[in-house]
């Protein structure tokens, strides 16, 4: 099962080039026990439709209202709203806060270009930064730029107070290399954590949908299977076959590319082995330091589903850049 990816910027283009209109609201600050995260966005259309959410229902009628009159004018609005106790809690917080939202005009604010290159490069599994000067009215999409914000995905406002940053991040992936009792763990508290899993293993048996409910399977050789899935900054690698044969093809794929993490099953003599085969496949000191083996965090485990925790914590300290 494919992770869900909102798309709330391909629906405002999609009514924006349909002829109804289309603005974009987007949360641009918090205080408090906001409902929704910075950078979390509505689209609503000239004709009233409405996809997404910057408040969990709380304060979107008000939001609609605002963005059916910004289209009208043809020009952006900074929105500001308490969130009180009740309606906090009626959206399961436990109590109110404050939020401001951006609400675009597609078209006389955002410009079209820019929105669809924004489209083209979320499917393309392109991590990009919308920058936008409240200001001056500047606005452009950045590559390689902002990295802190991006590894964390963490929009915000610059320290000038103008300057607005949306990070769009391809959802995360998960590719693990072994059908095995660990990845069965794995997967399904990788999904709960936000990731998109494939599991590949040649062996059929292993890797069936009985053991892996509603899960990408691959029964490809791994650097066929690993090509074919693809693999980018916002993928975590997981080899967890014991078996070079199975491992080391993906492995290599794996050193060759940009994926955040590369995790190896194996006690420190196998790691030792593996990395004398990626040097004697060519591979650099710095590559193969890539590489985490004995794979997860040391927290003492022993059993697969132990074993899965110390992994996806080591994932998640990897993806945040902290001490793994």
């Amino acid at each position: 099962m494919t992770q869900s990816f909102d798309t709330i910027p391909e629906t405002a283009l999609a009514w924006h080039r349909a002829g109804a209109g289309a603005a974009l609201a987007t949360v641009v600050e918090t205080w408090g026990s906001a409902p929704r995260r910075i950078g979390a966005q509505l689209a609503i259309s000239g004709d009233g439709r409405i996809e997404g959410s910057v408040s969990g229902g709380c304060v979107e009628g008000a939001v609609i209202v605002e963005a059916q009159d910004a289209l009208a004018a043809g020009e952006h609005r900074l929105l500001t709203f308490g969130v009180s106790d009740e309606d906090a809690f009626a959206v399961g917080l436990a109590c109110g806060g404050t939020i401001r939202v951006l609400v675009e005009p597609v078209g006389a604010v955002l410009p079209e270009a820019l929105l669809a290159d924004l489209v083209a490069a979320r499917a393309a599994r392109e991590p990009v930064a919308y920058e936008v000067n409240l200001q001056t009215g500047g606005r452009r999409l950045l590559r390689d730029s902002y990295p802190d914000r991006m590894r964390l995905d963490r929009s915000g406002f610059e320290e000038d107070g103008e300057t607005f940053v949306a990070v769009h991040n391809p959802p995360l992936r998960l590719i693990v290399v072994g059908a095995v009792h660990i990845a069965q763990a794995l997967v399904p508290m990788a999904r709960i954590a936000g990731y998109d899993p494939a599991v590949i293993d040649p062996r059929e048996t292993f890797a069936s949908s009985e053991r892996f409910p509603d899960t990408v399977l691959s029964h490809e050789w791994p650097d066929e299977a690993v090509a074919a899935l693809g693999l980018d900054s916002r993928t975590a690698l997981v080899l967890l076959t014991h078996d070079p044969k199975l491992d080391d093809p993906a492995l290599e794929a794996g050193l060759r590319a940009r994926c955040f993490y590369i995790g190896a099953l194996g006690s420190t003599r196998t790691h030792a082995k593996r990395v004398a085969r990626m040097q004697a496949a060519g591979f650099d000191d710095e590559q193969i330091g890539r590489i985490h083996g004995p794979v997860g965090l040391d927290i003492g485990a022993a059993s697969p589903a132990e074993i899965a925790v110390s992994i996806l914590a080591e994932m998640t300290a990897v993806l945040r850049c902290k001490a793994a």
